[in-house]
């Protein structure tokens, strides 16, 4: 579709990028209503005249899902917003998600000419435009799905990856049946994202339009307890599996008092808040430690920390503060959330790392001993290596610590499939390309396989999942990388 946009470029980029208006920070400190307001109408198709049609265009280049960015922006300047979401699901099954949780700063904006010289075009805002206008018009433009190919495949896993792959999949003709192992459909999207950046009612929106589309989901199943991977291929017939389970496994810092009352894991604490609904309290049993009044610290520096630190803030803490061994500029989080939780009253203690967590005569945590850091040479991931400062101890009050340091893979199916290769660190060993295993008709794809990422990548692994699936079902033939045992 040309862009019908006559305007010259040299007057596109002196356009300002449009902004998007948020609650003000001493409203939703106190509130899990959704920060992000979204843009109207108008401010979209304001934005979608800064576009400047590139031939080659970098956005689409960069996004992990493939979503043909280009023209959704053309049908968003068009006034086609029906068009553009429908455009949208061509290549993204969570179109509403994506739009509030992608990093698009580092993918598609960030592959954006604008931002060369100025700020990108504002993609990830017109995605979640589109998407919310076509919920909120009640005209779901569902992709037609393709005839029957009698092959069925089971996916383990109802987080970005297993979702993805079960909208392509579904599109191609296969029966596709979502396996998970809690009692409601989403994984990390309902568990792991507050409601304040990703409202509940949007993640069951979008698994309600897959169901549409003919996906079959069955909760309270643990793969490898309820049932295992042989078994769903013998017993129950399945031509194909995709495990997409995600590393869910919470890593501790491994410094004494961490058994102590008030110490959670941040995946522990945010699945409380979120699925058991803290969050609700007095409207639902407060299933964490009542933290209000209470000084709250959390460890780490990436997107799952800033989550839970904004969350204790909301939950009424008296202090919530960020503790990070390295400094502001070298955190992984979003600077969007980064920028949030400063505005919304969270502390910071950068160049600062815990040695041991106190408590009173009942077990009860008290504070955390930390000592000061300051950086080095560059490690590994090219972050410079934080180093101590000898004779720098302190104690820093605390009646609840947060441990949101990373996570790793659960070796539950691992382990009850012998013959699925792993890597040393037990990540599920998978060609990089097809995403199959050493396990015919096995293939896995997202954290499990690479670690912890970004919705956006596991969404990514999903498709190529997808693909490498039905190419398997179509022509029956199996060929792997990952054939041996690390």
């Amino acid at each position: 579709m040309p862009n019908k946009n006559t305007l010259p470029n040299k007057e596109r980029m002196k356009i300002a990028r449009t902004r998007m208006p948020e609650l003000a920070p001493d409203v939703r400190n106190k509130s899990f209503e959704e920060v992000n307001l979204g843009l109207c109408a108008e401010a979209a198709k304001t934005e979608s005249t800064r576009c400047i049609a590139c031939s080659r265009p970098g956005c689409v280049q960069k996004c992990p899902v493939g979503v043909k960015i280009r023209e959704v922006v053309d049908l968003v300047y068009a006034g086609d917003f029906l068009g553009a979401a429908a455009k949208l699901r061509e290549d993204n099954s969570l179109p509403a998600i994506t739009g509030r949780v992608c990093p698009q700063e580092n993918q598609c904006e960030g592959g954006c000419l604008l931002g060369k010289k100025g700020e990108s075009v504002a993609i990830g805002n017109l995605e979640r435009f589109v998407a919310d206008y076509e919920r909120l018009s009640g005209q779901l433009g569902l992709p037609v799905n393709a005839p029957s190919t009698g092959k069925s495949v089971a996916i383990v896993g109802s987080g970005p990856a297993g979702l993805s792959a079960a909208g392509d999949l579904i599109q191609k003709g296969h029966r596709v049946r979502v396996f998970e192992a809690l009692h409601e459909i989403g994984g990390v999207l309902l568990y792991g994202i507050p409601e304040f950046r990703l409202p509940k009612e949007i993640v069951r929106g979008e698994v309600e339009n897959l169901r549409k589309m003919g996906v079959e989901f069955e909760t309270n199943v643990v793969v490898g307890k309820s049932v295992t991977i042989d078994e769903l291929m013998r017993d129950e017939h399945y031509d194909a599996v995709f495990v997409a389970t995600g590393a869910g496994l919470p890593i501790f810092l491994g410094v004494p008092g961490e058994h102590l009352n008030g110490v959670y894991s941040s995946n522990e604490f945010l699945t409380r808040v979120n699925l058991m609904r803290a969050y609700k309290f007095p409207e639902y049993d407060e299933p964490v430690y009542d933290c209000r009044d209470k000084d709250v610290i959390v460890v780490g520096g990436g997107n799952t920390a800033m989550d839970a630190v904004r969350t204790a803030k909301r939950l009424g803490a008296k202090t919530a503060t960020l503790v990070y061994r390295r400094s502001a500029q070298e955190m992984p989080a979003r600077a969007e959330e980064v920028k949030h939780a400063r505005e919304e009253g969270v502390q910071f203690r950068m160049l600062t790392n815990p040695l041991e967590f106190l408590g009173d005569e009942k077990g009860w945590l008290t504070g955390a001993r930390c000592i000061s850091m300051e950086l080095g040479e560059p490690d590994a991931s090219g972050r410079r290596s934080p180093v101590a400062i000898p004779g720098s101890e302190h104690v820093l009050p605390a009646n609840m610590a947060i441990i949101g340091v990373g996570t790793t893979a659960n070796p539950l199916i691992q382990s009850t499939t012998p013959d699925l290769a792993t890597t040393p660190r037990r990540y599920i060993q998978a060609d990089p390309e097809s995403l199959r295993t050493s396990k015919r008709g096995v293939f896995a794809g997202g954290d499990i396989v690479t670690g912890s990422a970004t919705v956006i990548l596991a969404m990514g692994a999903g498709r190529k999942a997808a693909a490498s699936i039905h190419e398997y079902l179509t022509t029956g033939e199996w060929e792997t990388k990952a054939a041996t045992k690390a």
